[in-house]
């Protein structure tokens, strides 16, 4: 005999749930343990949820979590490595190329973050840290 479930949800017995996987992605982590806590009182006693779909569930979003703040890690680490990299050229000749593609050549006075990207300056001249072509000896 099938029992509707308590809160006014109904469950279909021999049926499987839809995949959380697209919904999950979306959401921080409070609003998941929310909809986790949700689900948990609105569940059928006679058919509660199971042990291993709830701790799959705090698995996916943890792995959400840590990939976010991984990618966040590496964007820091790179956005400090291209830093470095540009406050060594500092009194170095280099040649680039400027924002509306004009070669400029000379010595590098001083570095500046905009956007989070190193412009190198050369005299009154400022190219990015990616448009530099080459590294010069010093004349």
């Amino acid at each position: 005999m099938a029992t509707d479930a308590i809160g006014g949800t109904s469950s279909t017995s021999g049926g499987k749930r839809p995949t959380t996987d697209d919904a999950l992605r979306g959401l921080d982590m409070s609003e998941f343990l929310n909809l986790m806590i949700a689900e948990l009182q609105n569940q059928d006693p006679l058919n509660p949820m199971e042990n291993a779909e709830i701790l799959q569930q705090i698995s996916q979003i943890r792995e959400i979590g840590a990939t976010s703040q991984l990618s966040e890690t590496l964007t820091a680490v790179l956005n400090g490595q291209n830093i470095a990299s540009a406050s060594a050229l500092i009194g170095k000749k280099v040649e680039g190329l400027t924002d509306d593609g004009k070669k400029v050549t000379g010595v590098v006075d001083k570095v500046s973050i905009a956007d989070g990207k190193p412009r190198l300056h050369i005299g009154a001249t400022s190219i990015e840290l990616k448009n530099v072509g080459q590294i010069l000896p010093a004349s």
